[in-house]
């Protein structure tokens, strides 16, 4: 079968045995690109495995599913009070780093990792179950409710995608765009394409130091700064505003079960109940043989894209 992977630094599809051994097999219906895996690129890493942890198909016995993509160990510590994304495995046991993702026709995946969909969810939008859920997670760690006033400081997947989280909670949210496009999809979504100052909550997604200063600025005295980027650089400190105003820095990492629920059913739920998030963040779509194509879309924001996603 096809498969995307990591070959002499660059995306390449390149023919691989489909997958045998134990586990539930999905037929991948969409992979979306994040972020991440652009970095993974550009960092010189190149594990040797299918990559793509954004993936939603269907099953041999035809139900339809979105996946999350972790693969914690399930004896440690963390993993015993549902903080499993904090695994003493950390990255490794992910799906797309450490074993084959969902840049495929179809992968194998342990029954844990299945996430059920309403029969009413579009299989090519529910990829964005996965970036859904971090916003879901980050968003609780934050204490946002409803009535949270509330900024984003970026508008690419994740900004848009938290942006969704909380309109399709009732909430609402100020959103800092860069392009003209990422404007339009925000107001889609609900949201307001810009930002003045005095937030409860800034949820900074882009990343940046210049993003964090943002942030700092416009975030009220008191308030909480959510950090829902990856820094992958060292990132200067936004200094003595930060001290002065007492600001919360929050951190977060993709998502855990709090309760009886999964952040990933939550996510998959708010996508069931709200379904113009699908239209309105994924912007381009490729056949997974036009993958390099496709992450050249993903790289060129100016150019229109916000979410690209390949469908095998």
């Amino acid at each position: 079968m096809l498969a995307v992977r990591i070959i002499g630094g660059l995306p390449a599809v390149v023919e691989v045995p489909a997958p045998t051994g134990d586990g539930v097999r999905v037929r991948v219906a969409s992979a979306g690109i994040c972020g991440s895996d652009l970095h993974l690129i550009d960092s010189g890493y190149a594990p040797a495995v299918t990559i793509g942890h954004e993936i939603a198909g269907i099953t041999a016995d035809g139900r339809p599913v979105a996946i999350e993509p972790l693969l914690p160990c399930g004896r440690c510590a963390c993993c015993a009070n549902g903080d499993y994304h904090l695994c003493e495995l950390a990255g490794l046991s992910m799906l797309g780093i450490g074993t084959d993702g969902g840049m495929a026709a179809e992968l194998l995946v342990p029954e844990r990792c299945v996430v059920r969909l309403d029969p009413s969810v579009d299989l090519a939008d529910a990829s964005l179950v996965e970036p859904i859920a971090v916003a879901v997670h980050g968003l609780h760690l934050a204490g946002w409710t409803p009535s949270s006033r509330t900024a984003v400081i970026g508008a690419g997947s994740i900004g848009c995608c938290t942006l969704a989280a909380i309109t399709a909670q009732g909430g609402l949210a100020d959103v800092a765009c860069r392009h003209d496009h990422q404007r339009l999809t925000v107001e889609r979504l609900g949201g307001m394409g810009a930002v003045s100052d005095g937030y409860d909550l800034v949820v900074e997604t882009a990343g940046t130091s210049s993003a964090l200063q943002a942030a700092v600025r416009v975030v009220r005295p008191g308030g909480t700064i959510l950090l829902l980027s990856i820094h992958w650089e060292p990132t200067p400190g936004p200094g003595v505003g930060l001290w002065m105003k007492e600001v919360r820095l929050i951190h977060s990492m993709t998502y855990h079960r709090s309760g009886n629920e999964r952040d990933v059913d939550v996510a998959a739920r708010l996508l069931h109940e709200s379904p113009e998030i699908g239209p309105a963040i994924i912007t381009h779509r490729f056949p997974l043989d036009a993958a390099t194509e496709a992450f050249a879309c993903a790289r060129d924001r100016a150019a229109g894209s916000i979410k690209v996603v390949l469908e095998p």
